[in-house]
């Protein structure tokens, strides 16, 4: 078994975001400006977004960080997307989710204008954007030189929006995908002990074991949960199925870091494909 490592991959991302923003500064064009929109006090939601700003800190990305309360009225978040879209100096927007019951997520993400929108969920965003969560699962798979072309892969998800979102563009690669939102575990291995590749994004700590693996296939885990003894975990049993499965990617240390730098990837072609910059 070996481990892909997201924080290693990440590194080597981040590394030409850093020479290209550096080539761009030294050619006297504005630093590229991600708008970060965070609503309410949810601890998960806070962590990620200082994590964000922390990285982009480090790939010389600016940031702006727009918090308010729980209870914003719609019309006045959509006010704020409609003001960063109209900035010039905003080269991308992101919504930090899940956002309140209260507002309609789809209204919101509708209202960034696609070709500001870094998250890559507008229905039409720029073509050369992809979701991060799914580019830092394409970019892992061409780490370990996995083609998807004929394979097997078995998508489980709590959502099937993301789901069938990813196996849109795995099986542009050639994959023969089954999405599934299942929480039976009959269910389940009907469809994982025949599988090739293994993706998880169901935030249940240590739910799948080595029952469920085919041997020698390869485990992408997005799951993120605390197990009772609040840390973090994946969705899949990590010791359980190591010695199972050919590639695994770890919690935390495997997807998480990637998707950052993706998102930044993301900034940073939004802002070279901007065409009213000025240097």
């Amino acid at each position: 078994m070996k481990i892909i490592n997201g924080k290693k991959i990440a590194e080597k991302v981040k590394d030409d975001i850093v020479k290209e923003v550096h080539s761009l500064i030294k050619n006297n064009f504005n630093r590229p400006c991600l708008a970060i929109i965070l609503v309410g006090n949810r601890s998960d939601s806070k962590l990620y977004v200082s994590l964000k700003e922390k990285e982009a800190k480090s790939v010389g990305i600016d940031t702006h960080l727009y918090k308010f309360p729980n209870n914003i009225k719609e019309k006045d978040l959509l006010d704020v997307i409609s003001f960063l879209n109209k900035d010039s100096e905003v080269h991308g927007i992101l919504i930090q989710l899940p956002l309140p019951k209260h507002l309609n997520t789809d209204n919101i993400i509708k209202a960034i204008n696609p070709q500001k929108d870094a998250d890559g969920f507008h229905p039409n965003k720029n073509p050369g954007v992809i979701s991060p969560v799914y580019a830092s699962v394409l970019q892992m798979l061409s780490e370990i030189k996995f083609n998807p072309k004929n394979k097997k892969i078995f998508i489980l998800c709590n959502s099937l929006i993301f789901g069938n979102g990813l196996a849109e563009l795995l099986k542009k690669a050639g994959g023969i995908i089954t999405v599934s939102q299942t929480k039976n575990k009959n269910e389940i291995k009907t469809h994982s002990l025949e599988s090739d590749l293994f993706i998880s994004a169901i935030g249940r700590a240590n739910f799948i074991t080595k029952e469920f693996i085919k041997t020698n296939s390869v485990i992408i885990d997005i799951g993120i949960s605390k197990d009772e003894g609040k840390r973090v975990k994946g969705d899949f049993d990590f010791e359980d199925i190591k010695n199972k499965a050919s590639y695994i990617t770890p919690v935390p240390g495997g997807i998480g870091p990637l998707t950052i730098a993706m998102l930044f990837k993301n900034v940073l072609f939004l802002y070279k494909n901007n065409s009213s910059l000025k240097n």
